[in-house]
């Protein structure tokens, strides 16, 4: 019974989390926009000024961090894979050495990579360097994101 209690609170808290954050992206963005960024193929955007804006578009809680504490996310690389992409991404913005980054790379990761056109979300291991040792040690440790070295060249170490 005490199990069933705390699932049902549970799902009731990520419930409210949930409509909070949507609450507070539709108070900041255009609706028709978001629509129409969500439902256009990335593949079309990878070389416009729309790309980083689509991504956000699919993003779900995570959006509402990102955007209420003046971050955001770049894009290091991208590269296709058998009709999806494959990209490494860059917190920016306060989201550089928040202490809530681990929660909210996985985040990005997760919502991300649930989109059919997203091969996998994978980030710059130059995020690392924003972290003091504590924060890099622990998101090393628990983060489930993986980071790669980008060359200056753009190819993929």
């Amino acid at each position: 019974m005490d199990d069933d209690l705390v699932a049902k609170y549970a799902a009731e808290a990520k419930a409210a989390m949930e409509a909070e954050a949507a609450r507070r992206v539709a108070e900041s963005t255009d609706p028709e926009e978001e629509e129409r960024l969500r439902n256009a193929s990335l593949h079309d955007l990878t070389e416009t000024e729309h790309f980083v804006p689509a991504l956000l578009a699919r993003l779900g809680a995570v959006r509402a961090a990102l955007d209420g504490h003046g971050g955001g996310i770049a894009v290091s690389q991208i590269e296709h894979h058998e009709g999806s992409l494959d990209l490494v991404l860059d917190l920016t913005g306060a989201c550089l050495s928040c202490g809530a980054a681990p929660g909210t790379l996985e985040g990005v990761k997760g919502d991300l990579e649930a989109d059919t056109e997203v091969h996998r979300i994978r980030f710059s291991s130059a995020l690392l360097d924003t972290f003091d040792d504590l924060g890099r040690e622990f998101i090393l440790a628990h983060g489930k994101v993986e980071f790669v070295d980008i060359p200056t060249d753009g190819a993929a170490a």
